[in-house]
């Protein structure tokens, strides 16, 4: 996925859940919304600034290193939601 496409992810989800806790009056609701939509922005955020760095600094061996360890954490944290969400929808 390039960085547009990721970009038009976060963005797509970050919108959706803020106009879920706009438009909630549910407390509990309105808070876990907002915890998925600051979730996407924060992404949308690590996206960007991996994209710059890898741009700016990728053929540095160090630096390509700890830009697939920082990777590999995105990853690890796109599971630990998708797990949520999955564990949310069964129960």
């Amino acid at each position: 996925m390039n960085l547009e496409e990721q970009l038009a992810l976060c963005i797509e989800h970050y919108n959706r859940w803020k106009k879920t806790a706009l438009s909630s009056s549910d407390l509990t609701k309105i808070r876990k919304s907002l915890e998925r939509a600051f979730f996407w922005l924060e992404l949308q955020t690590a996206f960007m600034a991996l994209h710059t760095i890898e741009k700016t600094h990728g053929n540095e061996k160090e630096v390509k290193r700890k830009l697939i360890i920082a990777k590999a954490n995105l990853v690890k944290r796109l599971t630990e939601y998708a797990e949520e969400i999955l564990n949310e929808l069964t129960f």
